[in-house]
């Protein structure tokens, strides 16, 4: 996958601002890892995360399946970050799982 309006950085482990002239960068290896959703609001109250959306294509768009879900959109994956969520959304921040080529 590859991060889109945004870098992951190392160092923090968060998401970072881009490099200039760099428009995607690799993502790390991501572990999916269920847990319930009260263990999820209670890590919610002491980390900022960004509900990062995960597309198939970096068109960001697709047709509306029957369930009324894009059929381009993945799935939302919280990502760690020092700043308001806000921030990502204007910036247009996702995750592309491939590129154009």
């Amino acid at each position: 996958m590859f991060l889109d309006g945004c870098r992951w950085d190392y160092d923090s482990m968060e998401l970072g601002e881009q490099y200039p002239k760099i428009l995607n960068e690799p993502m790390p290896i991501i572990w999916l890892k269920p847990i319930i959703r009260e263990e999820l609001e209670a890590l919610s109250t002491k980390l900022i995360r960004y509900s990062c959306p995960v597309y198939k294509t970096s068109e960001r768009r697709g047709t509306l399946s029957t369930t009324g879900h894009s059929t381009n959109f993945v799935l939302p994956i919280l990502l760690p970050t020092s700043v308001n969520p806000n921030h990502w959304i204007k910036r247009g921040a996702a995750l592309l799982c491939q590129l154009d080529d």
